[in-house]
């Protein structure tokens, strides 16, 4: 079986993990166009929305804030949550097994790009109870 090779890929153009808090679209990983040290998509959040706190054991996160405003929680190296305001142009890095969480504290949507390294926690999240697989908008 060939590895996909799509190096462009917008977030329209692929199937969504849709949740109660808002929705997932991978648009860089092993299924989407074959990179194999990461994976990566947008994420978007409705005003009050946010995932839980959870954790990655096996990854790294990167969280970088597109638009909207949000609190971003990340336990520190004591295991105590630190929580900050965070915008636009903000980066969150989450070390390997730190739990965290995003809630969108705004009336507007918030819109964030998300990479795990190495690749493969998001797949994770098909086994939540709110799951759907939501088919590309084609925008």
């Amino acid at each position: 079986m060939s590895k996909p090779t799509n190096h462009f890929v917008h977030p329209s153009e692929v199937s969504a993990f849709g949740f109660d808090w808002g929705r997932l679209s991978l648009t860089v990983g092993p299924e989407v166009n074959g990179a194999t040290q990461f994976s990566g998509g947008v994420v978007d959040l409705p005003p009050g929305k946010g995932h839980t706190r959870h954790n990655h054991p096996e990854a790294e996160e990167i969280i970088f804030v597109i638009s909207g405003n949000g609190e971003q929680m990340v336990e520190d190296e004591n295991g105590q949550p630190v929580t900050r305001k965070v915008g636009p142009g903000c980066t969150v890095f989450v070390p390997q097994a730190r739990f965290h969480s995003t809630l969108n504290t705004s009336d507007a949507p918030m819109q964030l790009f998300v990479v795990y390294s190495p690749a493969g926690p998001e797949l994770g999240l098909r086994e939540l109870p709110d799951f759907r697989l939501l088919p590309p908008t084609g925008k």
